[in-house]
């Protein structure tokens, strides 16, 4: 694996840094669908190799593959992991890997229909124990301790779309936001674990500035005193207002901003978000009518104080798909998870290493 040395401008605080760059390359033509981290773990979902767990200290590897033998599927879409399971989504249901036992099993879902077993999106709330479950319908709630599962459909006004969910992400330790095909879902966590306190914002009001027709979440990025929303961008000849795509932001009160291609942005499809340091990192994509696919446009940054948009060259790190489908930031390094491998950068210089809040 070719180590690349590069020099990327970023403007940081209040002044120009000219930072040194290494990027990294594995997992080479494997198509990454999603990043978690688990301590010292790194988990890795693919769609066509399983799954990867990466012990980044010690620089291992351990694939769960039908190559390796240790699963009957490829194909995923995300991973979750504690110190006991792996948990990965595919179109088949929930992949349960025991770390005791080293052996997968695989949940299915009877609630949901037809679609009901594909999983989409998974997070893991360490403090209470539990696995949230985003599947193309409904939510699930998996409570580890007790090997318990509950339901939770969240359909709005009779559309569907609104229980299609795309994405999980976690406010501080009390709250919940479910991205779906159709609007945002907000949940309340007590200390009861009751989850009864859900709240739910489309584009039919003040919200996302009531633009398009739908607003699909693909990914949520809670701040101190702002969310990002990144949105899916879809479109036809007959309706160019469908998914219009952007990033979002609400200031928590209810002031909202988009940024879109008019403000810089390379395409208005988003695929994920990062923070790093006093910027936001935005993997983005067009999306083609005429051939009805999406096409990766690289990526973005963002400055969080004045919303200024700098696009990256791609060509300083070698990266051969402009395909970037997830983001993970470990304080260090910056991995990019795109459609021909997985990449990790390392600012060496120390000024350069922009902590997270």
């Amino acid at each position: 694996m070719k180590i690349i040395k590069v020099t990327l401008l970023l403007l940081l605080f209040s002044g120009l840094l000219q930072a040194q760059i290494e990027s990294k390359v594995f997992l080479e033509k494997a198509f990454i669908t999603d990043i978690k981290q688990d301590g010292n773990s790194l988990l890795i979902a693919t769609y066509g190799q399983g799954v990867y767990e990466y012990l980044i200290k010690d620089g291992i590897w351990k694939n769960f593959s039908t190559k390796s033998g240790d699963i009957d599927n490829d194909l995923f879409h995300c991973v979750a992991s504690s110190k006991d399971f792996i948990w990965a989504g595919s179109n088949e249901g929930l992949y349960i890997y025991n770390r005791k036992t080293k052996k997968w099993n695989v949940r299915k879902f009877s609630e949901g229909g037809e679609f009901g077993n594909w999983i989409r999106a998974l997070h893991f709330d360490k403090k209470r124990n539990l696995l949230w479950i985003g599947r193309f319908r409904n939510i699930t709630l998996y409570d580890v301790k007790a090997n318990s599962y509950r339901e939770f459909n969240r359909v709005i006004d009779g559309n569907d779309k609104t229980n299609n969910i795309n994405c999980i992400s976690a406010d501080g330790d009390s709250v919940l936001w479910f991205g779906a095909e159709f609007g945002v879902h907000k949940l309340t966590l007590d200390s009861k674990n009751q989850f009864n306190s859900w709240n739910y914002l489309n584009n039919k009001g003040r919200a996302f500035l009531g633009e398009g027709e739908l607003i699909s979440v693909s990914d949520v990025l809670p701040l101190k005193n702002s969310i990002w929303f990144a949105t899916e961008e879809f479109l036809t000849k007959e309706n160019p207002q469908y998914n219009i795509g952007g990033i979002y932001i609400n200031n928590r009160r209810f002031d909202w901003k988009r940024i879109s291609k008019s403000d810089g942005l390379t395409a208005n499809g988003i695929f994920s978000l990062v923070r790093i340091g006093n910027y936001v990192l935005a993997s983005v994509y067009e999306f083609n009518p005429n051939k009805k696919a999406e096409f990766g446009k690289g990526l973005a940054l963002i400055n969080l104080t004045n919303h200024k948009v700098t696009s990256i060259d791609l060509n300083q790190f070698e990266i051969k798909s402009a395909e970037i489908r997830a983001l993970h930031f470990d304080g260090t390094n910056l991995w990019l998870g795109t459609g021909a491998g997985l990449i990790r950068i390392k600012v060496a210089n120390t000024l350069a290493k922009w902590g997270v809040r």
